[in-house]
């Protein structure tokens, strides 16, 4: 059979979302009998290497953040990924938080506890303190507002050079996944994990326990069914 989408190379997901337009438009027409079916996609079984940040890419990218005296970006990540925080949480780390040892994030219509690290509230303590930020959000601009997403991302990506990780690789929400690898690792427990992120479904939380492509190779490697 022909190639209806000549041979371009799509994503499923990007098939399947062009015949959901195509169907809705025969609905439309009143040929509602003559939809298409959708294209089944098997879950994904591991991580997409070119964008999967590893623990060294984690260690290099904050040592270059610090040898650039950017003491900021340095902390920012690091509480980041030691808490399993969302970018737009990063509001809820505060003086407060961090003196307490958990900080309360409400993100859409649920509330949940996050607890920091004490070496990491020690960190954060420290910083407030040189900045003379008594109270309140730590990561704040020199104008004293809150950071963009935005500006938190262009920050993370000036890094790359100088860290020698490949840009493809460093957003802030790949932070988080690599924070839900280390966790599960530790307490093999994928319901205590989707509490921590603020899961609502496991099968979201599933999606960021994917291995990465070199180390499924490594899994059917060891398995030594071929002779």
């Amino acid at each position: 059979m022909e190639d209806p989408f000549g041979g371009a190379g799509l994503r499923p997901a990007s098939v399947n979302a062009m015949l959901s337009a195509l169907n809705s438009l025969l609905d439309f027409l009143g040929f509602g009998d003559c939809r298409v079916k959708f294209l089944k996609v098997q879950r994904r079984m591991f991580r997409d290497d070119s964008r999967d940040l590893t623990r060294s890419d984690y260690n290099a990218l904050t040592a270059a953040a610090k040898a650039q005296n950017k003491t900021r970006l340095a902390l920012l990540m690091e509480a980041i990924c030691a808490t399993g925080i969302r970018v737009n949480e990063v509001q809820y780390i505060t003086v407060e938080a961090a003196r307490a040892g958990r900080a309360e994030v409400a993100l859409k219509g649920k509330i949940r506890t996050i607890l920091i690290p004490s070496k990491l509230c020690r960190k954060l303590l420290k910083y407030a303190k040189q900045q003379k930020t008594a109270s309140g959000e730590i990561f704040l601009t020199r104008n004293g507002t809150p950071l963009s997403r935005r500006q938190i991302w262009a920050e993370m990506k000036g890094l790359c050079k100088t860290a020698g990780v490949a840009a493809s690789k460093v957003f802030p929400h790949n932070l988080r996944h690599l924070f839900a690898a280390a966790f599960y690792r530790a307490s093999r427990d994928i319901v205590k994990l989707a509490d921590v992120l603020g899961h609502s479904s496991l099968e979201t939380t599933r999606i960021y326990l994917l291995t990465s492509g070199a180390e499924h190779q490594r899994q059917l490697d060891r398995l030594g069914l071929v002779s």
